[in-house]
């Protein structure tokens, strides 16, 4: 308790300047020395929690901001500042500062503790705090955006270039590094392009103002006969720096990153995130579709079979700032452009084509979603709206010659939906599952068409049937299986009842990882049910021993995986007594040694049981990890 003690006396002094300067009556500093006593004494515990730290930070910077608010409000100066002016947001630097040496590893942390000292204007911190978490996380990108952010907000660009490049050096992999650096580029053109203006500096290059001086000169001397020109000896060869700067401002560094981009990450996300930037970012006109020019270059030299290419290739006529008849005309050509790139026959293309007919039908040209400029126009004669029905019979017309397209068919039902009633949805939805029976995404659509206009009946058949049907990646499998679980309006009962049912299909079809979810869902289900306040001590106990005979019954029934008991043991360290944990370690064990000996390892020293720790590690014969467990048990 000696450090509890020392941190008392170090609250002395500003708790005095508090109540001297009547923003804190003594009461409220006795309050306020019990709640820290409080929480010092959770902090030095053998094993602090994280959460311990945060929230000791939280009460401080509440109690900062009333005492902002309560300084404003009886007027006091802020000079000359006394040790109650500053000690309080001190203090919490002083709790992210012992966290950080408990808690190294955490990046969450760090964050935190930067965004606090961005917030009180403490920029020299701000800067080695950064230092310090980029020299222990370097392959965190968000830290290197985070440092070049705070360098640009300082104006200080070539700080904020060299952090990013470090960074990119490090993580070539990252698609948000190299969406900031691009943003970065832009901004420091625009910055040197407005600078410029003020100064009244042209953007053309003086060089190209002396040549066109020059040719003007030449044409006058041209038309007198009795003039012989003489040789300029002032000329001199193009200035270097001039043209090095006039090329700046035509884009050469961005162009230079996106080339550079795509040779070390060639992935489609990529293109997608550098294309919002340079469509969105407020750059000239003429530099922007120079840019855009140099993107698609790349784009298609880069990745030219992905349909997602097709996609960024056939909207640029559709710009953010379009409205009114030029975005009609704008949706035309680039529908049309996407139906002779659907003529391949590819389903990806054609899934391109559907996301594209979802996204544009639903937009401006909604009637439910259209801006205040189009309400006037949505009568069903206008361009808008005929826009709109071109746009959906245009994906018919497709979804009648590609009959076996699940994208175009789920679409087509959802675009139905917005104008059709529920009969002929669902005889269109059933039909469509026919058709293509195993399209995992095609089911999910005639589920919500059988939930939202079918009896309870058809919904339990209909999800019977693409339970059987479904085909495809395991993710697509599982959306299915997955589809009615869980359900709040069902009892645990019969929540009990829909998972056993699927547990034993799922083990007849041999789908076993469809098997093991199911079992980490049910498992989840039954200890958010023993997490639910109930009342009575005495039913609490008799509904945690039922709940536990569930999940042991399971190991007997079903075909458990480690996974599943990973997430039992994970579970039931927040409700099970040791009793209870020792039995999920047991069952754990028997399908994996290694991780249920170092996660129990760790278990029993949070709990002060080092020795019983170690004898379970060497048991296992894992005791080169003992060091590592030791240090995560004590950071």
């Amino acid at each position: 308790m000696e450090r509890v003690h020392f941190q008392q006396e170090q609250m002395l002094e500003e708790l005095k300047d508090l109540v001297e300067k009547n923003l804190f009556t003594l009461k409220e500093t006795k309050d306020i020395v019990k709640k820290r006593t409080a929480f010092e004494s959770a902090l030095v515990r053998r094993v602090a929690k994280k959460t311990d730290f945060l929230r000791y930070a939280a009460y401080e910077m509440g109690l900062e901001q009333l005492r902002r608010k309560r300084a404003e409000r009886l007027h006091i100066p802020r000079s000359p500042s006394t040790i109650s002016d500053y000690a309080l947001v001190r203090r919490q630097f002083h709790i992210f500062e012992r966290a950080l040496k408990r808690f190294k590893g955490d990046v969450g942390l760090w964050l935190q503790y930067i965004e606090v000292a961005k917030r009180e204007g403490a920029r020299t911190l701000v800067g080695r705090i950064t230092a310090r978490a980029l020299q222990l996380h370097p392959n965190t990108p968000a830290l290197y955006i985070l440092a070049a952010s705070h360098e640009l907000t300082h104006l200080s660009p070539s700080s904020a270039r060299a952090l990013l490049q470090r960074g990119l050096r490090l993580n070539a992999d990252s698609v948000d590094m190299w969406r900031e650096y691009v943003r970065m580029e832009l901004g420091f053109i625009e910055s040197l392009r407005r600078r410029w203006g003020v100064l009244g500096i042209n953007e053309k290059s003086d060089s190209d103002v002396a040549d066109a001086k020059d040719k003007a000169l030449s044409n006058n001397l041209d038309d007198q006969d009795d003039v012989i020109p003489l040789p300029n000896d002032n000329e001199s060869p193009l200035d270097e720096g001039d043209e090095a700067r006039r090329e700046i401002m035509q884009g050469a560094i961005v162009k230079s990153v996106i080339s550079n981009a795509a040779q070390a990450l060639p992935r489609i996300e990529l293109f997608e995130s550098l294309n919002e930037v340079l469509t969105q970012y407020p750059v000239p006109s003429d530099l922007r579709e120079s840019l855009i020019r140099h993107l698609d270059a790349v784009l298609q030299s880069t990745l030219p079979d992905n349909p997602r290419t097709v996609k960024i290739l056939c909207t640029r006529c559709l710009r953010p700032e379009m409205r009114g008849d030029e975005l009609v005309e704008g949706i035309k050509r680039a529908n049309e452009t996407l139906l002779c790139a659907a003529d391949s026959k590819n389903e990806q293309v054609l899934a391109v084509y559907a996301d594209f007919v979802q996204e544009w039908s639903r937009a401006l040209i909604d009637e439910n979603l259209v801006s205040p400029e189009f309400e006037p126009c949505l009568t069903r004669g206008s361009k808008v709206y005929l826009q709109k029905l071109y746009l959906i019979a245009s994906l018919e017309r497709l979804a009648k010659r590609e009959k076996a397209s699940p994208s175009l068919l789920s679409a087509h039902i959802r675009l139905l939906d917005q104008r059709a009633d529920g009969t002929t949805l669902l005889t269109k939805a059933r039909k469509y599952t026919s058709q293509v029976a195993g399209a995992a995404g095609l089911w999910l659509v005639r589920l919500e068409m059988e939930e939202r206009y079918g009896s309870q009946e058809s919904v339990v058949q209909a999800w019977s049937e693409a339970r059987r049907s479904v085909s495809g990646p395991n993710a697509d499998v599982l959306s299915v299986w997955l589809w009615g679980l869980p359900s709040d309006t069902r009892t645990t009962e019969d929540n009990v009842a829909i998972h056993k049912t699927l547990l034993k299909e799922s083990m007849r079809t041999g789908l076993l990882f469809v098997h093991e979810v199911l079992l980490i869902t049910y498992v989840k289900m039954l200890y958010r049910e023993r997490l639910r306040p109930k009342g009575g001590h005495s039913s609490d106990q008799a509904t945690k021993r039922s709940e536990w005979d569930r999940v042991r019954h399971m190991d007997e029934s079903y075909l458990t995986t480690g996974n599943v008991w990973r997430e039992v043991f994970k579970l039931e360290e927040q409700v099970g007594d040791e009793a209870t944990m020792r039995q999920v370690y047991e069952r754990w064990r028997r399908k994996e040694v290694n991780a249920a000996s170092l996660e129990f390892a760790r278990w029993l020293l949070s709990r002060n049981l080092g020795k019983e720790a170690s004898s379970v590690v060497q048991g296992a014969g894992l005791g080169a990890d003992w060091d590592a467990i030791i240090a995560a048990g004590s950071g």
